[in-house]
């Protein structure tokens, strides 16, 4: 009989085009990030130039942080319509643009323009909509850890920016500040250019981990992006589950991008810390960040995801509600725990949404959590000028430290509360 055997698999195999795509993604977020570090560290230069107030810079952040989530679900949209690259590269470019417009400056309103409206537009067309939108195209296996590294990618902008940036304020003011991110997204654009692709079938493969043979899932490209948009929402508000995970995210944004991301660097300085040191400790938060959201990712592979965001949102509530007694003109152990403690827990519940908007919403998904986001950056933006104005009226962020701790508690009630998946769509 004769020996028929199957040929042996080559020693090297090409690399999966998923993999090019997810480091494109990865640089562009990183990119963007950039600028959205710079708040933090520019109000107080900002504030002493042209002695604005920090509730009216803060108003600037908030736009920037509205548009963000704003822009997203609309981006998702485009993103059929027009592909990845084209709404990528655009978007780095706006944002380069924004941030290098910023140096003309003389009015406030020049600051809403281009720190809110033109960095705000950019940023949220590659916000965490792009990384749900990237790993439901090109990700079947390890699609919960891919969603943690990308995610980790604010992260890891903002821990490769901040320092740089604070220090170039300090040192030489904070317009080449500003012109250093700018030109740091502008670089990212060849790189979105070469290596970003839209869909696996336009390689000529799968999505990685997809079935041999598998027929890519697409979802409709005609018509108003925006029509698109509304219309999935439309849908979607009509289930529990999307209320309850945009009521939770709400209070996500509220409790880092708008409270801490913002106004940490300012509320140390208040209490003695020179603003290098204190940068440096939101930086350390990112570093953190980044171990704390992939291994989130990994779990989101393995655990419940509703269960996860109890226990993340309840874990940031308690590291809040003790962050006051903490400030020092030094960074003493505790502080260096809580900097730990709560960079871990960071962004650690975008994975669990993004995966449970998959689950609930199927094709649509990436659009559902576009919106669930847009709630995120109004929780944020609302924190961001809220703990501004306590600022100006009370002297002291404390207040503000301690509702967002209050209100961590109710969103992981809320996680808590969503269904086991038995609503809208089927899993993808």
């Amino acid at each position: 009989m004769t020996d028929v055997r199957t040929p042996a698999a080559p020693a090297s195999r090409r690399v999966h085009w998923a993999w090019p795509v997810a480091f494109a993604a990865f640089v562009a977020l990183v990119g963007a990030a950039g600028f959205r570090a710079a708040p933090s560290v520019l109000i107080d230069p900002l504030h002493a130039e042209f002695g604005w107030s920090r509730g009216t810079i803060s108003a600037a952040v908030s736009i920037n942080l509205l548009l963000y989530g704003f822009i997203s679900p609309f981006a998702a949209a485009l993103m059929e319509r027009l592909g990845m690259r084209r709404v990528v590269a655009g978007a780095l470019v706006l944002v380069s643009a924004g941030s290098g417009l910023t140096v003309f400056m003389t009015a406030s309103w020049q600051l809403l323009l281009c720190w809110g409206v033109l960095v705000g537009t950019g940023t949220g067309s590659m916000a965490l909509a792009f990384v749900a939108t990237v790993t439901s195209r090109w990700f079947v296996r390890h699609r919960g850890l891919v969603s943690g590294v990308l995610t980790a990618a604010g992260a890891a902008g903002q821990l490769v920016f901040l320092p740089v940036v604070a220090n170039v304020a300090t040192d030489h003011g904070w317009r080449p500040a500003s012109l250093a991110v700018s030109g740091a997204a502008l670089v990212v654009v060849p790189v979105v250019l070469l290596l970003l692709r839209d869909r696996p079938s336009d390689v000529g493969t799968t999505a990685y981990g997809a079935a041999p043979g598998a027929v890519e899932e697409a979802a409709a490209r005609t018509g108003s992006s925006a029509a698109r948009a509304l219309s999935v929402l439309s849908g979607a508000v009509r289930t529990p589950t999307f209320w309850l995970l945009a009521g939770g995210f709400a209070i996500c944004g509220a409790s880092t991008n708008g409270l801490i991301g913002t106004h940490f660097v300012p509320a140390a300085h208040d209490h003695g810390m020179p603003h290098t040191t204190a940068a440096g400790l939101l930086a350390l938060v990112g570093i953190f960040d980044v171990a704390g959201t992939i291994a989130s990712g990994w779990l989101t592979d393995r655990v419940d995801p509703r269960k996860l965001l109890g226990a993340y949102y309840t874990l940031r509530g308690a590291s809040l509600l003790v962050l006051p007694q903490l400030f020092a003109a030094t960074t003493e152990p505790p502080m260096w725990a809580f900097i730990v403690f709560y960079g871990l827990d960071w962004v650690a519940t975008v994975p669990p949404t993004v995966a449970l908007c998959r689950e609930r919403f199927g094709l649509t998904g990436p659009i559902v959590f576009g919106w669930v986001f847009a709630s995120h950056q109004v929780g944020a933006a609302l924190a961001a000028f809220g703990a501004g104005f306590t600022r100006d009226q009370l002297g002291a962020y404390d207040l503000a430290w301690y509702v967002a701790g209050g209100l961590c508690a109710i969103a992981a009630v809320l996680s808590l509360r969503i269904r086991p998946n038995e609503e809208t769509a089927p899993k993808h």
